[in-house]
Order: C-alpha cells, then sequence, then structure tokens
C-alpha cells in the first residue's frame, strides 16, 4: 500500500516524509482494518514529525484524523458492517483495567497507544484500529469535512468541559486553528460569548464569521475580560496573558499536547481561586457527544485538501499558518 513513513525526525522544511510501498496492515482479533478515504493534517502530526514529541516509532506512518471504510474484520468483530464508513481518533486503545480506565478516564491510562504516534496510521492507504475505539461518522459530513472532528474536534471539546465555562459565559480562545474553529461553534451554540485571539488575520475574519463578538492579537486588550479561556497555540508566553484575561474564579485550559515554556507566573494571576489546567487526549464518550452535536449543531468545518503525496507540504502550510481551518490528506 501506499504511504507516508516517517523514518528520522527533521524539520518540515526537510520534507522528512517519504512515499513508501508498505506492507498492507492485518486486523488482529477485535481490530478493523479501514481502507482509509481521508486523513487530517494535525499539528500534533507536525510535533511528532520534527521530533519536538520524542519517538515511540520509527519508522512510523502518522495521522490520526482518519475517515474510511470498513474493508476487513480480525476474530471477535461484530460491532461494524463491512463497507461502513467510520473514523480512527488519536486515542487507538487503552487497557481497560487501570485505576484511570475503570473512573472514565481513559484519556490518563499509562499503557494507552497513539494512532500514528505508537502505531502506524492514516497517512497511508489502509490503517486498522480496535473497533471498540472505532466511532461510524455521521451522514452530514464528507470524507473531508469530518476529519477535522476527529481529534481537533474531540480535544477542543475535552477543552471546551475543562475550561467549566457555562452558557451565558464569556470564554477566551488564544489560537484559532483547528481545534479553535470547532469549539467556537459549540460554545456560541451552548451561548457562550467568544473572544478570540490570534496573530492571522485571516484567523480573525473567520472567527468572526463563526460568532465571535471579537477577535485580536494577543497583545491587545478585548472589551472585557473572560470567565473560561483555552490555549490552543503551542505558546507558553500565551499562559500568564491568558491568566491575565481571566475572571476571579475562571478556568484556563491548555489544549495542546506540546507547548513552548511557560515563563515565571506572578502568584496574583492565579489568585481569586483560578484554576490552570491541562486537557489530555480524549475519553470515548468525549468522541461520542461531539459526534452527536457535530450533527445536532451543525458543525462546519473549513478543510484545505491534498493529495496524500504532498503531505509535508500541507504539514509545512500549517507550520506557517497558512491553513484557514484544518487540512486533510485525501487517499485515492
Amino acid at each position: 500500500m501506499r504511504a507516508m513513513a516517517l523514518e528520522q525526525a527533521n524539520s518540515i522544511d526537510q520534507s522528512p516524509l517519504q512515499e513508501k510501498d508498505c506492507p498492507q496492515p492485518e486486523p488482529r482479533s477485535g481490530e478493523v482494518r479501514i481502507q482509509v478515504r481521508a486523513c487530517g493534517i494535525c499539528r500534533t502530526d507536525l510535533h511528532i514529525v520534527e521530533g519536538e514529541l520524542p519517538a515511540r516509532k520509527l519508522p512510523v506512518i502518522p495521522g490520526h484524523q482518519i475517515v474510511g471504510i470498513v474493508q476487513a474484520q480480525g476474530p471477535d468483530t461484530g460491532k461494524f458492517q463491512q463497507g461502513q464508513r467510520v473514523g480512527i481518533p488519536w486515542l487507538h486503545r487503552a487497557c481497560g483495567h487501570c485505576h484511570f480506565c475503570r473512573t472514565e478516564r481513559e484519556n490518563l491510562c499509562k499503557q494507552a497507544e497513539f494512532t500514528g504516534y505508537t502505531v502506524d496510521g492514516g497517512y497511508a492507504e489502509y490503517a486498522v484500529a480496535p473497533e471498540e475505539f472505532v466511532h461510524p461518522i455521521p451522514e452530514e459530513f464528507s470524507d473531508a469535512e469530518a476529519t477535522p472532528l476527529l481529534c481537533a474536534g474531540f480535544i477542543g471539546y475535552r477543552s471546551l468541559k475543562l475550561s467549566e465555562v457555562r452558557p451565558g459565559q464569556r470564554l477566551g480562545l488564544y489560537g484559532f486553528g483547528q481545534s479553535a474553529h470547532i469549539t467556537i461553534q459549540v460554545a456560541c451554540h451552548w451561548g457562550c460569548e467568544t473572544y478570540v485571539f490570534t496573530r492571522s488575520k485571516q484567523h480573525r475574519q473567520l472567527a468572526l464569521q463563526l460568532g465571535a463578538v471579537w477577535a485580536g492579537g494577543a497583545e491587545d486588550t478585548p472589551p472585557k475580560t473572560v470567565h473560561s479561556a483555552i490555549i490552543f497555540a503551542p505558546v507558553g508566553s500565551l499562559v500568564p496573558q491568558a491568566l491575565g484575561m481571566l475572571e476571579r474564579g475562571g478556568t484556563l485550559a491548555l489544549a495542546g499536547i506540546h507547548m513552548s515554556p511557560i515563563p515565571s507566573l506572578n502568584y496574583a494571576s492565579l489568585y481569586q481561586e483560578r484554576t490552570l489546567r491541562s486537557a489530555t487526549n480524549l475519553t470515548r464518550q468525549d468522541a461520542r457527544e461531539l459526534l452527536q452535536l457535530a450533527g445536532e449543531i451543525p458543525i462546519h468545518t473549513h478543510v484545505e485538501s491534498f493529495p496524500l503525496n504532498q503531505a509535508n507540504r500541507a504539514l509545512g502550510k500549517l507550520k506557517n499558518s497558512e491553513i484557514n481551518g484544518a487540512a486533510a490528506l485525501l487517499i485515492e
């Protein structure tokens, strides 16, 4: 099968992903094989390719926002029908037995495996996954439109819940890429006022189109402080700035898997019962809730598509903030 594989981490400017002819994966017990139709491009992929996340498997096929159809099933399966359209997200599997798994926090499982990182992902014609960690895709979305829901949407939704924002309250979003452009639609659906901080003029325009009441740069002062905030940009220096915008008792959630160093904090920025917390991965319950909401709202995703062999170019555009919304590879 055709795949874009990473053999050694390097700057995306050096085009480290190489087109390869790889063996077609075989589903084991409890697994299904997906014929990949589209795979989203994620900033986590960029962190893996450039080595900002330590390598867990090399060579590896990245990609964890996978949409395709069930093409083969291993023993002890039956959840999905042949030809059914499904999605594979970042959380590939969890152990199911540890304290975290038994308390509905499988996102914190120490034995978890991750699609496109510890196991091969979707920058390829085929991918396999345990059927219990695979999700049906709402009919309202095309293949490309559905891809950002499977990571950007899931982690954005989890971060939104962890921010503890309530209907009618004000929410700040720092960075306006794939996750934020989905998260803002859920927040607006909940009746929240959203304030977006991003350096890109294009992203500010999109934020306003999607319902933001204000959009500016991180250095700008919005007309009001916010009750909750989420940082999507992997920029640690935003943490003190975001805390400075929080109301008393507010919560700041960090949505990224990787972030540059956070500067030292003045205690006054945390005083008055402000909370700073990180969001980690997703649970299957997060996925079910977001996919249901996506069809009900309905969420509109903005996706720029690329052929599989242009994965390096697509990641380069993502790195340089040249993607307005989300990006996906189409596998034909």
